[in-house]
């Protein structure tokens, strides 16, 4: 049969089969790993909880360290934060974070303890609550001896508008601290009146003894450090300008001096009428006149008085009911108005037109003066016929109702 002879004649090649070739010829079939699906799932969740959790911690950080505004239409001033003798980091933190300036006291010592800490010295500090913790503690240390705050006291302040100014650029000391302090009989000038009761009956007894300047106060300076200050800054100017020797250049104590020259600070606004509105002061005292000066009705007046009604008024102030010079200054008078009142005008000669009809020299002075320019100015006349004619035309001008 066919197929037997097939079967007899194969032969079997040697390179034919498995078992002829060498296991180098084959590579291993590898089966392929595939990570469970719900393991990664996990995984992943865990990393991104840990990743939150670390953002959310980071935030709270900042938050903690640097706050944001609770109130962002609010304008953040700065306000007055007291450390006491033997206050410890502590306390204050505590403070801070009670009195709104900081968030978190923990946090904050923390902060403090990791930049160095602070050298805590007894005084005041102005701090912006919620600002920047690194800000703060910037701020609590530096000592507030070298810490200054500049405030200007104008020509002409009363000791009421001063205080008022001191509280609305020093906030740690209140307007009635300084008036309080300012009335303690303690406080003594070389240029006070001779007659010390006069000051106890006064509503403020160093009116015009307080010299007008800017002044650099510390964080540490009390009421009392600042008001004697400017008692012996007027006492040096004083000294400059010849005070001490009022009696002989005006023939008035010095106290007397500092009532005129407040009266000019009050009434003269230019630089050229100054010596001679001190003239007429003089003149109107020589001659027993009542001062007539407006600015004193004004002095300690009520708010919204009438110029009629402050004339009737019964009060030592009232220079038009009364002669002579009231009984304290009405402001604390700058170096210019001290020098006028030391060196008054003199009177002016016969040729002057003011002088016009009068025929003796010694009747011809400054008596009367009226505002007559929108600057300030004055027009001063010799006679009562002219001051009239110069209030006529400062009315037709606007100048006086």
């Amino acid at each position: 049969m066919t197929q037997n002879h097939d079967e007899q004649s194969w032969q079997e090649d040697p390179w034919d089969g498995p078992d002829a070739w060498g296991s180098g010829e084959f590579e291993d079939v590898r089966e392929e790993w595939r990570p469970d699906s719900r393991a990664v799932f996990v995984a992943l969740g865990v990393v991104m909880i840990v990743v939150a959790v670390l953002g959310l911690s980071g935030l709270w950080y900042l938050r903690q360290v640097n706050p944001p505004d609770t109130n962002v239409s609010a304008v953040q001033v700065a306000t007055n934060f007291t450390v006491n003798q033997n206050d410890s980091l502590a306390m204050v933190s505590q403070r801070l974070k009670d009195e709104g300036f900081i968030v978190n006291a923990g946090v904050f010592r923390w902060y403090v303890a990791r930049k160095g800490g602070i050298d805590l010295q007894p005084g005041y500090y102005q701090l912006t609550p919620r600002s920047h913790i690194g800000n703060i503690m910037k701020i609590l240390n530096t000592s507030p001896s070298v810490t200054f705050t500049k405030v200007t006291f104008p020509e002409g302040f009363t000791v009421a508008k001063i205080a008022s100014r001191i509280q609305e650029k020093i906030s740690r000391i209140s307007e009635q601290d300084f008036l309080t302090t300012a009335n303690n009989p303690d406080f003594v000038s070389a240029y006070g009146p001779n007659d010390l009761g006069r000051l106890d009956e006064a509503e403020y007894r160093l009116e015009g003894l307080l010299f007008p300047d800017t002044y650099q106060i510390s964080g540490d300076e009390s009421s009392a450090s600042l008001i004697d200050r400017m008692l012996r800054l007027m006492e040096r100017v004083g000294i400059q300008e010849g005070i001490d020797e009022s009696k002989a250049k005006v023939g008035r104590s010095a106290y007397e001096v500092l009532i005129i020259a407040s009266l000019i600070e009050r009434e003269a606004k230019l630089e050229v009428d100054r010596a001679k509105i001190a003239r007429v002061i003089y003149n109107r005292l020589e001659r027993g006149m009542p001062l007539q000066i407006d600015a004193t009705l004004y002095y300690n007046a009520a708010k919204g008085a009438s110029f009629t009604e402050l004339k009737e008024l019964d009060s030592p102030y009232n220079s038009y009911k009364y002669k002579g010079l009231p009984p304290t200054p009405i402001a604390n008078p700058g170096r210019a108005a001290i020098r006028a009142a030391l060196n008054p005008a003199p009177n002016p000669p016969l040729s002057d037109p003011i002088c016009e009809g009068i025929k003796k020299a010694s009747n011809c002075a400054y008596i009367f003066y009226v505002l007559s320019d929108a600057k300030g100015g004055h027009t001063f006349a010799a006679t009562v016929e002219d001051h009239q004619l110069n209030v006529e035309a400062a009315r037709a001008g606007g100048f006086l109702p």
